[in-house]
């Protein structure tokens, strides 16, 4: 109720309320709203930014308001460009969630656990909707948090006889193979890691191309998710050029995306074009998903996690 403080759900308590087989279909619902532009559904600007030059980062303001839904939410996210070694995060992040009406704030949250499944679950929903039937091998690039959360959202809704790893620190990647639940197979290069893989997650801190285009099978699926600002990549503009490119957000992929912006290729649509059938899924073609992450997505995750919470404290 209004003056009542605000649930506090911290990132242990997020991740055992949280689980993919709920918050993947919600988020395609959420997808396909946003890209109806209809302003009911959602209102969401383009995350803005303040820089933190003296520490290498910046702060990002992820506001959203689902009308129909009666979701209003904003996240707070701090990126940084890491040198290698780093033991700080390179993403920190807390989402707040209020009451429409009254504007009283109902829940803080921690919001990395948050960040990765629902990035995870929206690069998911585009494998399933852009990758060629009958994919067999998926090759992740990077080991961080992403890296295992995008493995457990792909290996958890879709099926693949081989996964693939590379990080550019060897031991990083060992790493990762010990804290999956599958088998994984540590590749020396890029190169080795995405020669004939059917799905191809990159998911690295690099602000220059690590993904050649010539080393990427035609009719591949490309989810691109790290380089989230204007003058960082991790894909090639032989790559870019050549895929049918598909984006969470035309307007972010423009603002946002080095991969986008530096290549100068047109974002042909977005994923929830696809989802409403507006524009078609080229699955025989390859493709990339660039993916900045959107405030609708931490918004249904955050009122996911929120409607669990209270279903276990009133069974309590």
């Amino acid at each position: 109720m209004a003056g009542a403080p605000p649930v506090i759900i911290w990132e242990r308590e997020v991740e055992s309320l949280l689980h993919y087989k709920e918050l993947i279909p919600r988020l395609e619902e959420a997808l396909g709203k946003f890209s109806s532009r209809d302003s009911a559904e959602v209102i969401q600007p383009v995350r803005s930014t303040v820089p933190l030059q003296k520490h290498n980062g910046f702060l990002g303001l992820m506001p959203t308001y689902m009308e129909n839904d009666g979701v209003l939410s904003t996240k707070l996210v701090c990126f940084y460009n890491r040198g290698a070694g780093s033991t700080l995060p390179s993403v920190s992040a807390t989402v707040l969630l209020l009451d429409p009406e009254s504007g009283h704030m109902k829940a803080v949250m921690d919001g990395e656990a948050i960040t990765n499944m629902r990035t995870a679950g929206a690069s998911a929903i585009s494998a399933k909707l852009l990758m060629r039937p009958g994919a067999e091998v998926l090759a992740i690039l990077g080991t961080g948090q992403q890296a295992l959360s995008h493995y457990n959202a792909f290996t958890e809704m879709l099926s693949f006889k081989e996964v693939r790893v590379w990080n550019h620190r060897r031991e990083g990647a060992e790493k990762f193979c010990r804290s999956v639940g599958g088998p994984v197979t540590v590749c020396g290069s890029v190169e080795e890691a995405v020669r004939g893989a059917d799905v191809i997650v990159t998911v690295t801190r690099s602000t220059e191309p690590v993904l050649c285009g010539r080393w990427v099978k035609p009719g591949a699926h490309v989810a691109a998710v790290g380089a989230c600002r204007p003058d960082w990549r991790e894909l090639d503009d032989s790559l870019m050029k050549e895929a049918v490119v598909y984006a969470d957000s035309r307007e972010g992929a423009m603002a946002e995306s080095g991969d986008v912006i530096l290549s100068r290729v047109e974002v042909f649509a977005e994923l929830g074009d696809v989802i409403n059938g507006i524009k078609p899924a080229y699955r025989e073609k390859t493709t990339v998903f660039k993916s900045l992450g959107m405030g609708v997505e931490d918004a249904v995750a955050a009122n996911l996690v929120y409607e669990q919470w209270k279903a276990k404290a009133y069974q309590l």
